[in-house]
């Protein structure tokens, strides 16, 4: 099995933005919170959940990713929590999402109740959105996001899975629709692109997520290719392909990948990766 326990350092230029953080304990101490300076309880906001890879933590998957840098300018507030550190081995935090990935220790965790139970207190602390409740997960944060998006089909309007994967296991289409954006390098040696398992636990490829999601939200499975993006700052041009299943789909759901050619599994993003992460996800509400 190759290694995927990571850090991401990447320099960032020092930016001023007006959106204030806190922290809120939600069981597990305490957790960071962005909100934008102009929310008001009269107008409901777009709720983020920021899930982050192995190995990593919330506020340093933030960094990565750069979600609260734009919070203010699009008027969302965004939550990164941390999961679980690992009480042997390499000590290193995980969710416990699927048998692939990636609780390798301490198997009576229940990562899902603890993150809707976040959802849940951040609707009784702030004036949330319940059709705009997102998740963003890179890596394990992926594969979090997927069981949790089939585990509350009824409360989650879209997931965003960057280098992560879906189950491989045979289940019946959860109760309610969902949108499902997959982003997803081909160059990706930890959670591969084309699929694979670790310590013998398999997950599906790429595209095997997203078609399972297309069957799951009645969606044709004939993909239609779109325009291709910029995702990657260090690949020439725009390098992503888009694929994008959303005709006849049940109401609430359609299926999406976006491979980043020549992408590895962490990659180094493109200044307008988090708004465009952001605006699919606002295109893409619970209805």
């Amino acid at each position: 099995m190759k290694l995927f326990f990571y850090s991401i350092f990447l320099v960032y230029p020092i930016l001023s933005f007006s959106a204030f953080s806190q922290s809120i304990d939600f069981g597990r101490g305490d957790v960071q919170i962005t909100v934008p300076s102009e929310y008001e309880t009269a107008n409901r906001a777009p709720l983020i959940i920021l899930l982050h890879g192995y190995g990593s933590n919330g506020p340093r998957q933030d960094t990565y990713l750069g979600f609260s840098r734009i919070a203010n300018r699009y008027g969302f507030i965004l939550v990164a929590p941390t999961g679980t550190r690992e009480t042997g081995g390499r000590q290193a935090t995980f969710w416990n999402a699927t048998n692939a990935c990636c609780n390798f220790q301490e198997p009576s965790i229940d990562d899902n109740a603890y993150i809707m139970g976040i959802i849940e207190r951040m609707k009784e602390e702030y004036s949330i959105d319940s059709n705009r409740v997102y998740l963003v997960g890179h890596s394990n944060g992926g594969f979090m996001s997927y069981q949790l998006a089939y585990n509350n089909s009824e409360s989650i309007a879209a997931i965003v899975s960057l280098a992560g994967a879906s189950h491989s296991d045979e289940r019946e289409a959860p109760e309610h629709a969902v949108h499902i954006l997959q982003i997803h390098g081909t160059n990706d040696s930890t959670i591969q692109y084309g699929g694979g398992d670790i310590q013998g636990n398999d997950y599906p490829s790429a595209k095997e997520s997203v078609v399972q999601w297309a069957k799951y939200n009645q969606c044709g499975t004939e993909g239609v290719d779109r325009e291709l993006r910029d995702l990657e700052s260090t690949l020439d041009g725009h390098e992503s392909s888009v694929l994008l299943f959303n005709e006849s789909c049940r109401n609430g759901g359609s299926s999406e990948l976006w491979t980043i050619s020549e992408g590895s599994h962490v990659p180094r993003v493109s200044e307008s990766f988090s708004a465009q992460v952001v605006e699919w996800l606002y295109a893409h509400p619970k209805n």
